[in-house]
């Protein structure tokens, strides 16, 4: 929800934004005693220039509290009417939990703009951590959660420029508290338009509320601003919460003017928490005890890490600040851990550059003449000092790599043969002393020796030496450190190969804004980390948010690197498996097609790429029932991937289970069954049990003995890996979803209708709480088939007409289906497919 903001606490004024994707409306609807359309008006709750936020009841279709912001009579002029436009299609974009949802949007019969967006009756975050007494800690915690929002904004291309704390509510769900980040009435895009509505920013306005804003967006001539203004308000917030206070006294920072506000902002440093609590008198005592701390240990609790953080969050040059408000919260979150921070005090050379700039006249020609005088002694230095490093450098290069092939001397080999996995881990456990004297180097060869124990397919000593990689990097050069970025890729695409989604994401998140930064948005690196977020999306079933960032990495891509460039090839690749996720299987073939003629011609048939596409395009080939083609494809790309990686490795085992899969789909169970438990034995002791990739292959093969007729096996494997793919998938996850129906259809073959029913209703059940939730065909489509499995046909039917009444209109492939065999020779089932091919025509032509 909205609240009415007190005098000292109030944004001056918003930034019409121009902007031109708009929010579809629907139809206008009638306000008439308190109600509009299927909103019941219960209560003003919050009230502002130009807008009101009511408590309101929804009727239909699902009965619910929610509340809806409303224009107010006599203000609609078309700047309002623009930013509140621009506001609704802000929130539209964003789902995170953090961030209030929008639910519904239109307008009254008089013409009135309104919106219905998620009602958080919940306190401003300061108000709430006060009134419960929350420790240090347990504030940081909140925070995080809140950066982890406004990260998701950033990430929608979304600045807020409004945060504080009346504008990040905390509620409390299933017992913890969770922050709700409201309000995007002052949101700027930096992407896309918001609205179709022209708006104009009036000169010498002040945007934003004064206490929260960044020295660049108090400053009237400064246009460019950019994520990192949010990140100077989290400081300002995280000061609140550790202080008490402000940073600077708000009666008298407002009432100095907007001269004064921006010198203040500028030039004056705040004091340090640290400090500002020792200088509060009786307030301090206060700040403490709500904290559950005493005077002494809370100042010695926020000296320090706490100190730095948050200095550094406030930096008055941004190119100084957090990049990113992901990057704030990792910070807070290796404070929590006991880890190194990124933040530092600033140093000796910084704070004198400072006292020059505050004294530029008399430091300047005192300066001048000492210049003339060093100059060319600096400069011969420099010299002397680059040849010596570059020199040394070599040396201890050559150093190393003796060391590192030493292994293969006959004296050290002892008669026996040396392979380059040998090689490697002597030179992985030796990195840490033989390149001791030059951590940048040291660094640059974790990352790629990193890089080839990932290629290799040993996971876990990958993921060592790029963690050490990054933390290296990042402790000589900082968070903008280029062998950090360059390992945080890598090391985001190992997480997600090793099915840890949500680590991938987050660091894909992290590391995507300084690669950009550091490297430009068209380099590779920045490409290749943007397309493992991508894929990190596709495997989390985030299909939409999947598609539309491939498809902008894409055509960054073939706009960059040209249409054949390897790295353009990878792109195409991830984005056909996105559209097989989305079912768009015939546009998945095409591109799998295209990809894989390119490779074969320019990196070769036997490139480990090419086989990725030609196991693909074979998997898409199966979907559209050309079983014979897919097996051939699939079998071929076996022999090559277990010839040129080993047998063992997790490329050759995914294949296998595709081809296994190809198999139960010829209904050759048997094959299937032996292939699967060849897989899944070899993944359980390669990548461990709880691996993604091995509980596809458990899930698999639970359907293969159910439809083998084995119920009983079924079962017992279904049940087993379903609380593993809950506990490391997620409930919503497409894949446990398909374990769990795929198990109602087993207990309908046992007998076991009740449970099986209750798993099918609890489903659809679902898909219907959740408005413009896809799928609700399907799942009476996934009820039907287990019905038909059980020989309950009839019923099986009348799931068939519900389908098709919900709009699921792919039935094309329905004579195919297995699960539906029994009803094949029925008459209504020839009838059933000849309505569902007429209303598919139907849909296509309108």
């Amino acid at each position: 929800m909205e609240t009415y903001d007190p005098p000292n606490d109030s944004p001056v004024t918003s930034d019409p934004d121009s902007s031109d994707r708009t929010l579809s409306t629907g139809a206008s609807v009638g306000a008439a005693a308190g109600q509009i359309g299927p909103y019941r008006l219960l209560q003003l709750i919050g009230e502002g220039g130009m807008g009101e936020v009511w408590l309101t009841e929804q009727k239909t279709p699902i009965h619910r509290t929610v509340a809806l912001k409303l224009i107010k009579a006599g203000m609609d002029t078309r700047a309002v009417v623009a930013r509140f436009e621009s506001e609704r299609q802000a929130l539209a974009l964003m789902d995170h939990p953090n961030i209030a949802r929008v639910f519904d949007a239109g307008s009254t019969a008089e013409g009135r703009p309104f919106f219905v967006m998620e009602y958080v009756p919940g306190l401003p975050m300061t108000e709430y951590c006060d009134k419960h007494r929350l420790t240090v800690n347990e504030r940081l915690e909140l925070l995080m959660q809140v950066c982890d929002g406004v990260q998701h904004a950033h990430q929608k291309a979304i600045i807020h420029r409004d945060l504080k704390p009346s504008n990040v509510l905390v509620v409390e769900q299933n017992g913890k508290p969770v922050p709700k980040i409201i309000d995007f009435g002052l949101a700027k895009a930096t992407a896309q338009r918001l609205t179709d509505k022209t708006m104009f920013t009036e000169l010498g306005m002040m945007i934003g509320t004064p206490e929260y804003m960044s020295p660049e967006q108090l400053d009237q001539r400064e246009q460019n601003i950019d994520t990192r203004t949010d990140v100077y308000s989290l400081g300002v917030i995280l000061y609140q919460l550790l202080v008490g206070v402000l940073p600077f006294e708000s009666k008298g920072l407002r009432a100095a003017g907007l001269e004064a506000i921006l010198r203040v902002v500028r030039e004056q440093e705040p004091l340090k928490p640290s400090t500002k609590i020792r200088s509060m008198g009786d307030a301090s005592n206060a700040s403490a005890e709500k904290r559950k701390e005493t005077l002494n240990s809370f100042a010695r609790r926020l000296r320090g890490e706490l100190d730095w953080i948050t200095m550094k969050a406030l930096e008055k040059d941004r190119n100084r600040r957090y990049g990113s408000a992901a990057e704030l919260g990792a910070d807070i979150q290796r404070h929590l851990h006991d880890e190194p921070v990124i933040a530092h005090p600033p140093s000796t050379t910084y704070r004198a550059r400072k006292y020059v700039h505050r004294h530029r006249l008399g430091v300047g020609m005192a300066a001048a003449g000492l210049l003339l005088l060093v100059a060319f002694a600096i400069a011969q230095a420099m010299q002397i000092r680059r040849i010596t490093r570059e020199r040394d450098r070599a040396d201890r290069i050559t150093d190393f790599m003796t060391s590192m092939f030493k292994v293969s001397d006959p004296n050290e080999a002892r008669g026996n043969s040396i392979t380059a996995r040998e090689i490697l881990d002597k030179s992985s456990k030796e990195i840490e002393t033989g390149l001791k004297k030059d951590p940048q180097l040291q660094a640059q060869l974790m990352g790629t020796m990193g890089q080839v124990y990932v290629s290799m397919g040993l996971f876990p000593q990958g993921q060592g030496m790029l963690e050490r990689a990054v933390q290296t990097g990042r402790h000589i050069g900082g968070p903008d450190d280029p062998d950090a970025l360059r390992a945080m890729s890598y090391l985001s695409f190992l997480l997600l190969r090793q099915g840890r989604y949500a680590d991938a994401e987050k660091l894909c998140k992290e590391a995507i804004p300084g690669q950009q930064r550091v490297f430009g948005p068209n380099d590779t690196i920045t490409l290749n980390t943007r397309r493992y977020l991508a894929s990190v999306l596709e495997f989390e079933g985030k299909y939409s948010e999947a598609d539309s960032v491939m498809t902008a990495v894409l055509a960054d891509d073939r706009r960059a690197l040209g249409p054949e460039n390897a790295e353009t090839l990878r792109a195409m690749n991830v984005m056909a498996n996105v559209l097989d996720d989305e079912k768009r299987v015939s546009e998945a073939e095409k591109l799998y097609r295209q990809t894989l003629e390119i490779q074969k011609r320019t990196i070769g048939p036997d490139a480990p790429e090419t086989l990725t596409s030609a196991s693909n395009l074979a998997g898409a080939l199966q979907e559209l029932g050309r079983l014979d083609e897919a097996e051939k494809l699939q079998r071929e790309t076996l022999a090559a991937r277990t010839h040129v990686l080993g047998p063992d490795h997790p490329d050759t085992l995914a294949v296998k289970a595709n081809l296994a899969n190809t198999l139960d789909s010829a209904s050759r169970f048997a094959e299937a069954e032996a292939i699967y438990h060849e897989v899944l034995d070899t993944q359980t002791r390669v990548l461990g049990t709880d691996n993604p990739d091995t509980l596809v292959t458990a899930g698999n093969l639970g359907s293969t003995l159910q439809r083998d007729g084995k119920p009983v096996e079924a079962e017992k494997l279904q049940r087993s890996i379903l609380d593993s793919q809950r506990r490391v998938l997620g409930t919503d996850h497409p894949e446990t979803i398909k374990t769990h129906l795929s198990l109602a259809a087993t207990l309908f073959i046992e007998g076991n209708d009740t449970e099986a029913r209750k798993i099918y209703s609890d489903r659809i059940e679902a898909i219907r709480n959740q408005p413009g939730q896809p799928g609700l065909g399907g799942a009476y489509y996934d009820f039907a088939c287990g019905a038909a499995l059980a020989g309950h046909r009839d019923e099986a039917f009348e799931l068939l007409r519900h389908a098709i009444d919900s709009g699921y209109m792919d039935f094309d492939n329905m004579q195919g289906d297995r699960d539906l065999s029994s009803l094949h020779g029925d008459s209504r089932f020839g009838a059933l497919l000849k309505e569902v091919k007429q209303r598919s025509k139907d849909a296509t032509v309108h």
